[in-house]
């Protein structure tokens, strides 16, 4: 067993637990049950979304936690999680699988908003510690521009984005979210927003 597998099983987080954790513990079990897997596999993953943020310094989410893989990855992966003692399910969406840990759940995303999971991506990410477990966290900027383009008529919570552009604003290429947001009308609106607010540098490109 290497260290991280050792930390994970010295936080109560391996398959034989008698009694379940709490939802926020068994959150963060499944995302450290996860990143072991994921690494002790030899997978190329990164940490993203609302965790990968937690991790560079936005408030911790509550809902679930997201890797990101390579499609071509996405056998080897499910094995690995699978042995680790999560539970794998394939849902209907042909972009992501899931899997579960005491109800708690962790999304493997090998497409974000669309587009197929790039190695280029997950080599831009920085390699943090995050629960005790060290892991590559996705760039600020690719999470930042993510969010702002999944951003739409049926989910547009401005209010946690804010909390979010406003913790990691330094770490951010602004320049670069202005370009990949521009055809995106509600990231542009919140492009614009965050300018006014004066966390961005930048605003929307003009039209």
């Amino acid at each position: 067993m290497n260290s991280d597998a050792a930390t994970a099983a010295g936080a109560g987080i391996g398959p034989g637990n008698a009694a379940p954790p709490d939802p926020r513990t068994a959150l963060q079990d499944a995302l450290r049950m996860a990143a072991v897997a994921l690494e002790d596999a030899g997978i190329p993953f990164a940490l993203v979304g609302g965790y990968a943020a937690w991790a560079r310094g936005a408030p911790e989410p509550d809902h679930d936690a997201d890797f990101a893989i390579t499609e071509e990855d996405v056998p080897r992966a499910q094995e690995a999680l699978a042995a680790a003692g999560l539970e794998v399910r394939e849902p209907a969406e042909n972009w992501l699988f899931k899997a579960f840990h005491h109800g708690a759940l962790v999304d493997i995303l090998f497409r974000m908003v669309g587009e197929p999971i790039s190695r280029e991506m997950l080599d831009r990410s920085d390699t943090m510690e995050v629960l005790a477990v060290r892991m590559p966290v996705l760039d600020a900027t690719d999470i930042i521009s993510a969010k702002m383009r999944v951003l739409g008529e049926h989910y547009c919570d401005f209010t946690r984005m804010i909390a979010m552009v406003r913790a990691l604003r330094e770490q951010v290429d602004w320049e670069r979210v202005r370009t990949e947001t521009a055809e995106t009308p509600y990231g542009r609106a919140f492009l614009l927003l965050v300018h006014e607010l004066g966390i961005s540098p930048v605003g929307p490109e003009p039209r």
